[in-house]
């Protein structure tokens, strides 16, 4: 097996290498290593740097030309993000948009959706939010209870959604609601396309233990809908969901892992530096085989998601097997955090000042990896899924 990347993929990434060298503002790096999307004021920086991105033809690298992409490789779109994480430059910042909905769009939307919504999340123009998650349908979302009733031309849509992350800044929203609540489950659901300026919704920002406020409770009180606005079929927005949710565990998981093998050679960085009981951190035999055990976890996620992609290249599908990265990017992720807070000691706590390890980001990542095995699929429901359709296990 070749792990190489060809003379022309080399190429190119020589090519994106010259491009942030010249384009990328200060500023904004480090974001790829520990990023917030709570402040407005940021996430409107963040938009402009995705329409750089979009101007210097990094966006949708990998989506059709005919959707306004540039028909490049799934290779190339992973070098690209491979060098953004390198240079510590955040990803564009409507990842829901391009690479969760707007594939979901091309596979089920209508002319008029595609036409109307895809130009728009490539330029950032219009960020979208994630509406499934509920209170009580989270890692158990088929018991989504958010209904919407058919109005003539319209759905009236009453319900609440939680853990909603960019709600509070987005103009649009993809939300899961049930439109026949007499139906299964997984039947009688719809996948609708809501404004989020719409009369009847308000936003309630759900504070982190980071500080922050990026994700946020959704409240919809008979808003209405156009009917025009569901994608895929009324009852079966299920199947549609699954194509989204698959989208998110195969493209975001290269994001994720690109972007924790730079926090994973930082650490090795801090280890070096820090001074412990008279020498280096790095030296202590117990923290360096630690450091050992991340690098290798690592790079077997590394190799994971190359064989995701070649069966991408191959003209598959992503599928369950996605879920395997997930689950164990969680486990690495928060390793990660205890090991860093293990090498800084009572450091770890600083968020700023000189004493605060790189810029305080490594207190605000020890805080943030809390989460990782519960965001974006909780583990418990990611072990199900492996076991009943990767390995065929019988269910519960």
């Amino acid at each position: 097996m070749d792990f190489d990347f060809t003379l022309k993929e080399h190429a190119f990434r020589q090519e994106v290498r010259a491009w942030l060298q010249a384009h990328l503002p200060r500023d904004l790096q480090l974001g790829s290593f520990a990023f917030s999307r709570a402040d407005r004021e940021h996430v409107d920086r963040l938009r402009a740097w995705q329409r750089t991105l979009y101007e210097g033809g990094w966006v949708g690298l990998n989506w059709p030309v005919k959707y306004g992409g540039c028909g490049a490789s799934i290779v190339e779109q992973i070098i690209f993000y491979e060098e953004l994480a390198r240079v510590q430059a955040p990803p564009p910042v409507n990842r829901g948009g391009l690479s969760m909905l707007g594939p979901t769009l091309m596979a089920h939307g209508t002319e008029a959706q595609i036409r109307r919504f895809l130009p728009r999340i490539l330029t950032a123009e219009e960020l979208w939010c994630q509406g499934f998650s509920e209170p009580n349908a989270g890692s158990d979302l088929a018991n989504l209870q958010c209904r919407a009733e058919r109005q003539g031309d319209y759905f009236a849509v009453t319900g609440q959604k939680a853990w909603t992350s960019l709600a509070h800044v987005a103009d649009w929203g993809f939300f899961l609601v049930r439109t026949d609540p007499g139906a299964p489950r997984h039947k009688g659901i719809t996948f609708l396309l809501v404004d989020m300026r719409s009369p009847g919704i308000s936003v309630k920002p759900l504070r982190q233990m980071t500080g922050e406020a990026e994700f946020n409770e959704v409240f919809l009180d008979n808003v209405r809908v156009p009917a025009a606005n569901v994608v895929g079929e009324v009852n079966r927005g299920w199947d549609v969901a699954i194509t989204t949710l698959a989208y998110e565990r195969d493209v975001l998981t290269f994001m994720r892992n690109i972007s924790l093998r730079m926090a994973v050679d930082r650490l090795v960085q801090l280890a070096k530096n820090r001074k412990r009981d008279g020498g280096r951190a790095a030296d202590d035999p117990v923290l360096r085989q630690k450091l050992v055990t991340l690098l290798i976890q690592e790079k077997c996620l590394q190799l994971n998601g190359y064989r995701s992609l070649t069966r991408l290249i191959k003209g598959g599908a992503p599928g369950p097997e996605g879920s395997t990265s997930k689950l164990c990017w969680s486990q690495v992720d928060q390793e990660l955090a205890e090991l860093a807070t293990e090498i800084l000691g009572p450091a770890s706590q600083i968020t700023e000042g000189a004493r605060a390890a790189d810029e305080g980001q490594w207190a605000y990542n020890c805080l943030l990896a809390r989460a990782s095995t519960i965001r974006a699929g909780t583990s418990e429901i990611l072990r199900n899924i492996l076991g009943e359709r990767v390995l065929g296990l019988p269910k519960d």
